[in-house]
């Protein structure tokens, strides 16, 4: 499903301390001055520009390490330092050899490519509208996400969260973003494009996986209600091994695409 937001619909589920972190900006005073400005920003922008949302819902199981969606497999890498339990994503859907089909979301978010491209005349005016895109982006996938839980997945019909507890993640459920800790090979953007054909909101890849606009995010849904975010860490070449097996390409290239796990 695809679906548009408006700035003002975003505008509230922006979180601000990551644009003041992008801005290297510490002070209090500053930040302020600093919202107030985004927020006049975002009024000019309202009705030339937008964010879009695009997800599916699919009947998965998990194999191994592996999520397994109709003939499609989405390989995925497990903990393999720390304390146990090792962690695995696969970890939060039902096996295959229960019999039973569970559920699995997959998704991707967008700020439309203008405001990437349509200040290169103001530096000041392209990073400020930038770093607001990657925040619209990252707003776009928290709506989308609400919307999912309570409508369109409805496995939390009765949540009743404010954003601020929306955004410290009180809700059911997770949604791991591709590149981040627990699902960091960016290059299962292309399994997840085959799913969801991400150009339907704008968004390409490109050799490794990135997706352009930059402002941009995808991931995994998941509801199980002990499901939680973890960082996968270190790797051996044990599991390199295997997960180039399952990915199908060569060695050489997954540890590219893994290098900072390595």
């Amino acid at each position: 499903m695809r679906l548009t937001y408006d700035i003002s619909e975003l505008t509230p589920y922006i979180n601000w301390p990551y644009f003041f972190y992008a801005w290297q900006v510490k002070d209090e005073a500053e930040k302020v001055r600093l919202r107030q400005e985004a927020e006049e920003t975002l009024g000019q922008l309202e009705g030339k520009y937008h964010a879009y949302a695009l997800f599916e819902l699919f009947d998965a199981n998990a194999d191994g390490d592996d999520i397994v969606i109709d003939e499609t497999r989405i390989p995925l890498l497990r903990q393999q330092q720390g304390n146990p339990p090792y962690l695995c994503l696969s970890d939060f859907l039902r096996p295959q050899s229960s019999g039973k089909k569970d559920r699995v979301g997959l998704f991707a978010t967008s700020a439309e490519i203008g405001l990437e491209t349509d200040f290169d005349s103001d530096p000041y005016q392209k990073m400020m509208t930038q770093l607001l895109a990657d925040r619209l982006a990252e707003a776009a996938a928290e709506r989308m996400h609400e919307q999912v839980r309570k409508e369109f997945w409805g496995y939390a019909k009765d949540e009743d969260l404010t954003v601020a507890e929306m955004l410290v993640e009180k809700f059911q459920g997770i949604r791991p973003a591709v590149g981040y800790p627990s699902l960091p090979d960016t290059s299962l953007n292309f399994v997840l494009d085959q799913l969801l054909d991400m150009k339907q909101i704008g968004i390409r890849l490109t050799e490794s996986g990135a997706m352009k606009p930059h402002a941009s995010v995808s991931g995994l849904m998941f509801s199980h209600p002990k499901a939680h975010y973890f960082n996968l860490g270190k790797i051996g070449e044990d599991q390199l091994l295997d997960y180039a097996r399952r990915r199908g390409l060569p060695v050489e290239v997954c540890r590219k695409f893994l290098a900072a796990n390595l």
